[in-house]
């Protein structure tokens, strides 16, 4: 047997050395990643209602394809129109890991979603409960005088209880530079007092956290969003807000079109700006979409990459979830 192998191994030498090189360019990865024009979900199979009423046309999230930064993916990004490198430092805060930024992004899905059935639902005067709200920390800055530590939830500030990132900043606002804020957060199910410095900095009083909002929610439409593993981050909740508010009302706002957008949405249906518009309305087109929705800080540019490609496609932009409707309606 040794001697088979050994045989083998001469006689296929070159071959096999091109295999191993090859598995480890393919494998070994750079400190990079790649972004590209990404695809399109259709809301249709992700959202549930009582109503659920039918559509004509579609509803879409775009999203952006990211490809892992190995040699060979690397190099073709040279010759593959929109394909472009971003170094992994980049996408990440200061002192801040991939895991965490993924655990962030994965969080701020989970945010969306709930902005998106808020909005849609304070929009049609519908009921539903908040049960809990969840202030969970997704960033501590180097500089921050703490004990909190990633994903605690804050329960309260000084004895008072916050329901949001702006009731937090409110707070922190009040007081004066080395003030020492109290807290009430809960980590790992139990409860703990801890404390956190106020510190100024050239945008205002800060404390050096980040947080974001996830809600426990209860709603007589019975409204539910299905979401896969590998999805992440905020700017699919305008286009949630949009699927949820059309699944609950008799007329079709989509009038047969197939419309795939993009922009992140809080519980008061105000559209925020996003990143990767360009990857996003490529895919757009790609998917043959009619329409475009982005936020109005994302205007310009979609504009100008429909301009420099001469994409027969309408871009719609807002402020909010209202007047997107209103701009759909019209059309």
């Amino acid at each position: 047997m040794y001697e088979k192998v050994k045989k083998f191994i001469l006689d296929n030498l070159v071959f096999l050395i091109v295999l191993v090189i090859l598995n480890l360019l393919f494998w070994v990865e750079l400190p990079y990643v790649i972004y590209a024009p990404g695809g399109a979900i259709n809301l249709e199979n992700r959202i549930e209602t009582k109503s659920n009423y039918d559509s004509d046309g579609k509803l879409q999230m775009a999203y952006v394809s990211m490809v892992r930064g190995s040699i060979p993916f690397l190099l073709a990004s040279y010759v593959i129109p929109n394909w472009d490198i971003e170094a992994k430092a980049d996408l990440t805060l200061e002192n801040e890991t991939m895991e965490d930024m993924l655990k962030k992004d994965k969080l701020y899905m989970q945010e969306s979603i709930d902005n998106a059935t808020i909005s849609a639902l304070n929009l049609l005067n519908h009921d539903y409960e908040i049960q809990k709200i969840h202030n969970i920390v997704i960033y501590i800055a180097p500089e921050a005088k703490t004990d909190l530590k990633l994903y605690d939830e804050i329960i309260k500030v000084d004895n008072q209880e916050i329901h949001s990132l702006d009731e937090y900043k409110k707070i922190v606002e009040s007081h004066k530079v080395g003030d020492i804020l109290n807290l009430v957060v809960e980590r790992k199910g139990k409860e703990k007092n801890l404390t956190i410095k106020v510190f100024k900095t050239e945008y205002g009083l800060k404390t050096g956290i980040s947080i974001v909002n996830n809600y426990d929610l209860k709603t007589k439409d019975n409204v539910k969003i299905k979401s896969k593993l590998s999805e992440s981050g905020p700017s699919g909740g305008l286009m949630m807000a949009l699927g949820i508010y059309n699944s609950l009302t008799e007329e079709d706002i989509t009038k047969g079109k197939n419309i795939i957008g993009t922009g992140t949405i809080d519980v008061n249906g105000n559209i925020g700006e996003i990143g990767g518009v360009k990857y996003k309305l490529i895919g757009a087109v790609r998917n043959k979409a009619d329409i475009f929705i982005c936020p109005k800080e994302n205007e310009k540019e979609a504009k100008k990459v429909a301009k420099e490609n001469n994409y027969d496609i309408i871009i719609l932009t807002a402020d909010n979830l209202a007047e997107i409707i209103q701009k759909l309606e019209n059309i």
